[in-house]
């Protein structure tokens, strides 16, 4: 579970990192709406992923 945790959070880390410097050029706020949602959407699928029982 560890691993798991770990490699989320470096995955969160680079996809922020990533296209942060996007958004603040383009300075479009319709995109970082939509990179907030995927960024949330991808929080929620870590969770999920955490919650499951490994077989």
């Amino acid at each position: 579970m560890f691993i798991k945790l770990l490699a989320g959070f470096v995955a969160v880390v680079l996809v922020v990192a990533y296209v942060t410097p996007l958004v603040f050029k383009m300075k479009d706020v319709p995109l970082a709406i939509v990179i907030l949602i995927g960024l949330v959407a991808m929080l929620v699928d870590l969770w999920h992923s955490l919650g499951k029982s490994e077989d």
